[in-house]
């Protein structure tokens, strides 16, 4: 509290005071927090300030495009800089925007998360394609081996997105979390609990290895906050509406104007997609539960348009209570049940989770002639430990959607995928292409055995597989 009062006294709209903004934003999203705490207003005032004086020079030298520091943040209109830095900015932004009401804040926001699921978002809900500045490259720049999506800057997206949700009450920001979550955050964090990524390139020629600890050691701290906290990302309570944003084994007590509602999942997910969600409550009441159906239940890997699923789609997803299947309106995104709840009663929700085949838009280069493998809410890659010591001489198969199956003593328990590929071997000075079983790890839990080569986009054409002689083992 002190340190907020000297920074209040310090930076601010008066005479005596600073005009000026952090170079590394993230200090609005904490002052928002106090105000919360204390119901003081000049904590929110200074928050607002800061975001409103980003861009404008007042006397002093803009920090530029990298702090997001290049014109006014209700002028901005893309995702630009570092990225950490970006989501912070975009996160506080959104706070502010649900506190004031101001709809200016919303349509600036929406406008640049169009921006970075459109056109800069990797498949794995990374973000920050340029490793010189940890930040947003060009449109469609989507680098595999070179490609940086930093834990921290994950965890920003997903942080943005939550509040993106609370704003508009709409599913497509929760299935980014959800993405970002399950796949570019887990990556960052070994299953041991104490090797890291810093970045989370979607190839790797073997070299790429967690560590313990980094120069500038931002990323582990932060995964320590974001796991602590996840509990409190799966649920919420608006009016007469309980949502339930993040399917896992968990149990709930919740608030609401009727009174509180405990709820209780029983699932596999995300290895599988049943999910039992067990209504306890004081006594009968009337409201809506409101179940987040994924953008990938439903035809589409993400809202955007980036990426889209190259095989034919899956049966639609099914919601059942007491067992009797029940009529549901999809609104938002989620599946919306209103009735007269009573202690006992069970939602059973049913998610069909096929193999699915990615492909991207066009203007990614780097993904041209390749395709990527989806299961649920995961993205999978491939590993050299389980595909004769190289991914980069193989040539997926994909008339034959690779097949599922559960192994309980690999990697802490995973589904790993089995297809078709052929192998480019040389062979006494000729290359010859040999028939071979693929396999697939979900791609949170590459980099946990021998060192190798690893691809989240296998080549589809021949001429993107690694030329013979070439050198060492690459990414793509």
């Amino acid at each position: 509290m002190k340190n907020a009062g000297l920074i209040d006294r310090t930076f601010g709209p008066g005479e005596t005071q600073l005009k000026s903004v952090p170079g590394h934003e993230e200090i609005e999203i904490g002052l928002v927090k106090l105000f919360r705490l204390t119901g003081k207003m000049k904590y929110l005032d200074l928050a607002r300030f800061f975001v409103e004086e980003r861009g404008r020079a007042s006397g002093r030298k803009l920090y530029g495009e990298y702090s997001q520091d290049h014109k006014p943040v209700l002028e901005q209109d893309e995702a630009v800089g570092h990225a950490v830095r970006a989501a912070y900015l975009y996160s506080g932004t959104a706070d502010i925007a649900a506190l004031t009401g101001d709809p200016r804040y919303v349509a600036v926001l929406e406008k640049i998360w169009e921006d970075v699921v459109g056109r800069k978002l990797y498949l794995t809900g990374g973000i920050g394609s340029a490793g010189g500045i940890e930040g947003f490259g060009p449109p469609y720049e989507l680098g595999n081996e070179t490609g940086y999506a930093e834990t921290c800057a994950t965890i920003a997206f997903a942080l943005w997105n939550h509040r993106m949700f609370r704003l508009t009450g709409e599913a497509k920001y929760m299935d980014l979390f959800e993405r970002a979550a399950m796949n570019a955050f887990l990556s960052g964090a070994g299953m041991s609990g104490d090797l890291f990524f810093y970045p989370n390139p979607l190839a790797s020629g073997g070299g790429t290895r967690r560590t313990p600890w980094f120069k500038c050691a931002c990323c582990p701290p932060n995964v320590a906050r974001f796991i602590a906290g996840l509990g409190g990302y799966a649920y919420a309570v608006a009016d007469d509406n309980v949502y339930v944003n993040l399917y896992g084994r968990s149990t709930a007590e919740l608030a609401t104007k009727r009174g509180l509602v405990r709820l209780t999942q029983t699932t596999d997910y995300p290895w599988a997609g049943d999910i039992a969600i067990e209504v306890a409550s004081a006594g009968p009441a009337a409201w809506t539960l409101r179940l987040r159906i994924p953008e990938w239940s439903l035809g589409r890997p993400l809202p955007g348009g980036l990426y889209s699923y190259a095989d034919a789609g899956p049966g639609m997803p099914s919601v059942k209570v007491n067992g009797k299947e029940t009529p549901a309106a999809l609104d938002k995104g989620y599946w919306a049940v209103t009735r007269t709840w009573t202690r006992g009663d069970i939602v059973t929700l049913s998610l069909p989770m096929p193999v699915r085949l990615v492909r991207a838009r066009a203007e990614v280069a780097s993904d041209a002639g390749r395709i990527a493998v989806e299961r649920g809410p995961l993205v999978y890659a491939a590993e050299a430990v389980d595909n004769g010591g190289s991914v980069s001489r193989l040539l997926f198969d994909p008339s034959v959607l690779p097949e599922p199956e559960f192994r309980p003593g690999l990697l802490g328990g995973v589904v790993v995928l089995t297809g078709r590929a052929t192998a480019f071997r040389m062979r006494n000075g000729k290359e010859d292409a040999v028939p071979s079983v693929l396999t697939l790890i979900p791609y949170y839990a590459w980099a946990h055995r021998d060192a190798g080569g690893m691809a989240v986009w296998l080549a589809a054409e021949k001429d993107k597989i690694r030329p013979a002689g070439a050198g060492a083992e690459p990414g793509t």
